[in-house]
């Protein structure tokens, strides 16, 4: 026979062990940060799902990370806005505009002036030396995981015959698997070659503008064995040597 003996425990302690509340243990709703652009438009924190629910913080870093670019590129769009109002006065005033419309206009003139130089000077081929540069490296960081693909194929290749040849159907369909799941994984690698030929089309403008050639974008056939592998592997190469003397052109690329 068990005897029950209630205990009287401090109120602090009975606080403590009580059950918590939803209240308590819920998670927080979704945040939403914004912000208004000075010449129309709104941009909104992009949310990362990858890390949780976002909170007002992460939206908040996102943004930040979103208006660096933005506030970086303004500097001309400014310059051209302070020349427009006195240009106005001026042509209001014409045959005989303001001194005051005139000395404002002058004023205004020099950095737009530099603004033009800065662009069609080094801006524009800067900027294609620097797209190309990095893309001569995503493309060279795809060329190395299709490597490492092929060696990987070549090994099972061998693992698959010398297996067919034994009879053993266990290991021949494990090695079959991991050579499904190989190709897979190059499907996926080459799926990273669409973005880039739509960023190269989208900068040919600025391309030619810059002075650099035009630059004949390659079509890769799907890599369904070793021989297609080695076909996507040297194709992506030269693609690559011919992007390295369009950037070397303009001055080549850092490091």
């Amino acid at each position: 026979m068990t005897t029950n003996i209630d205990i009287k425990l401090r109120e602090d302690l009975q606080e403590a062990l009580k059950q918590p509340t939803c209240l308590d243990i819920g998670l927080p709703k979704p945040g939403s940060v914004k912000l208004d652009l000075p010449f129309g438009g709104t941009i909104k924190g992009i949310a990362d799902i990858t890390k949780g629910i976002p909170s007002d913080c992460s939206l908040t870093f996102s943004l930040m990370l979103q208006l660096g670019p933005i506030l970086a590129n303004l500097e001309c769009f400014v310059s051209l806005l302070r020349l427009i109002k006195p240009l106005i006065d001026v042509i209001k005033g014409l045959p005989f505009p303001p001194v005051e419309a005139i000395k404002e206009f002058a004023e205004a003139v020099p950095p737009v002036l530099a603004c033009f130089t800065k662009i069609f000077g080094v801006g524009i081929p800067l900027f294609i030396k620097d797209l190309l540069c990095l893309i001569i490296k995503l493309l060279n960081c795809m060329i190395g995981q299709m490597k490492s693909l092929l060696a990987l194929l070549g090994g099972l290749q061998l693992q698959i015959a010398a297996a067919s040849a034994e009879g053993n159907e266990e290991l021949l369909k494990s090695l079959e698997c991991a050579q499904e799941n190989a190709k897979c994984s190059g499907d996926a690698a080459m799926q990273a070659f669409e973005p880039i030929t739509l960023v190269l089309e989208l900068a040919a403008p600025l391309m030619e503008i810059a002075g650099a050639p035009a630059i004949e974008i390659p079509a890769l056939a799907p890599a369904d064995d070793i021989e297609a592998f080695e076909q996507v592997i040297t194709t992506l190469e030269e693609f690559v040597d011919t992007l390295q003397l369009v950037a070397d052109g303009l001055g080549g690329c850092d490091g």
